[in-house]
C-alpha cells in the first residue's frame, strides 16, 4: 500500500478540497481500492464524504495517534493507495503523519504568509528523508506572482508543473460530496485535477518502484526530467557532430569580413523654419507687450 500526505502549516491552503479530489481522481484511473483519511479535528473532509453518494474512494476518520494502527489495517483489507490529510498546525503527531509517507504534497497560495510557512513542513519531511512535491494551488490566471511563488518554492524542492487555479466551481464541487471532475468533467479546473494526479502519480511510481502504477498517458506539457549524468546521454548527440576544424574537404574556411564601419549617420532638417526677420536690433520686438518701459514710444 501506498501513502499520499498532504501536509501544510498554513491554514486555507487547500490541503482538504485537494485531498478529495485526489482520492477520486485516483479511484477513478484503476489505482484502487483507495481510501481517504482524515486526521483534522475540524472534520471538514468528513463532512465531505458523508454527503457523498458513491461509496468509492472508501473513507476512514482516525486520530493522529492511531495512524499507524489504522494504515496496517488498510493495508490488510486490500488498500492499494491512501491519501491522508493533515491539520495545519505543526505538532510532533504531524511528523509521525509525514513517517508513514511515499510522498509529501504541499499545497501553497501564491502569497507572501504561505510561502514563509513552507519551511516547517519541510523540515519535517526532510528529518523524516521523505520526498516533496509542491502544488501551487488558487492561482490567480496570468499573475506575475504565481510565476515568482513557483521560482521561490523550487529553491526548496520540486514543484509540480501543474498549476490550479482560483475558479468558484473548485471550491463549489465539494458541497454535496463530489469533485469537479463529477460535477464539470470539461472544465478547465477539473482537467488541472486530472494532470496534477497523472504528475503524482507517475512520480509515486518512480519512488515506490511499482510499474503498476505508472499511468497509461502522459501529458505532453509536462517537463523531461533531467538526466542524472552525462553517461546517461544517448552517444548519438556526440557522434553524430563532425570534428570542426579537421573535416575530410579540409579545414573550414576563414570567416568572412565584417562590413566596413560607415560614419555617423548626419541629421538633415529640411522642414527648419528659416526666418528672415534679423534676430539684432530694435526692431526685434514689433509690439509693445513684453518690452521694456525705456524701450516704449511717448504715449504708450
Amino acid at each position: 500500500m501506498h501513502v499520499l500526505v498532504l501536509a501544510s502549516q498554513k491554514g486555507g491552503s487547500g490541503k482538504t478540497t485537494l485531498s478529495g479530489h485526489l482520492a477520486v481522481e485516483a479511484d477513478s484511473a484503476g489505482i484502487g481500492p483507495v481510501a481517504l483519511i482524515d486526521t483534522d479535528p475540524q472534520g471538514s473532509l468528513s463532512h465531505w464524504w458523508n454527503s457523498r453518494k458513491s461509496q468509492t474512494p472508501h473513507f476512514a476518520k482516525v486520530g493522529l495517534l492511531e495512524l499507524g494502527e489504522a494504515l496496517k489495517g488498510l493495508k490488510q483489507a486490500g488498500i492499494k493507495l491512501a491519501v491522508i490529510d493533515t491539520p495545519p498546525a505543526i505538532t510532533s503527531s504531524i511528523t509521525q503523519v509525514v513517517a508513514h509517507a511515499d510522498l509529501v504534497v504541499i499545497p501553497t497560495r501564491p502569497s507572501p504568509h504561505d510561502l514563509r510557512a513552507v519551511g516547517a513542513t519541510v523540515d519535517i519531511a526532510e528529518r523524516n528523508q521523505k520526498p516533496v512535491i509542491f502544488v501551487v494551488n488558487g492561482a490567480t490566471p496570468r499573475a506575475r506572482i504565481t510565476g515568482e511563488a513557483a521560482v521561490a518554492l523550487s529553491q526548496h524542492g520540486t514543484v509540480a508543473p501543474v498549476t490550479l487555479h482560483h475558479r468558484v466551481d473548485f471550491a463549489a464541487s465539494m458541497v454535496d460530496g463530489r469533485t469537479v471532475g463529477e460535477v464539470v468533467a470539461k472544465s478547465a479546473s477539473a482537467k488541472e485535477v486530472r494532470d496534477l494526479w497523472l504528475y503524482i502519480q507517475e512520480r509515486m511510481s518512480r519512488l515506490t518502484g511499482d510499474v503498476k502504477m505508472l499511468p497509461d498517458i502522459k501529458p505532453a506539457h509536462f517537463a523531461t526530467e533531467a538526466l542524472s549524468s552525462l553517461d546517461e546521454r544517448p552517444v548519438a548527440i556526440f557522434a553524430a557532430e563532425p570534428d570542426p576544424v579537421f573535416m575530410d574537404d579540409g579545414p573550414l574556411p576563414p570567416p568572412p569580413a565584417p562590413p566596413p564601419l560607415l560614419p555617423p549617420e548626419r541629421r538633415f532638417h529640411p522642414e527648419r523654419r528659416v526666418s528672415t526677420t534679423p534676430f539684432s536690433g530694435p526692431e526685434r520686438r514689433v509690439h509693445v507687450f513684453g518690452r521694456r518701459a525705456a524701450d516704449r514710444p511717448a504715449g504708450v
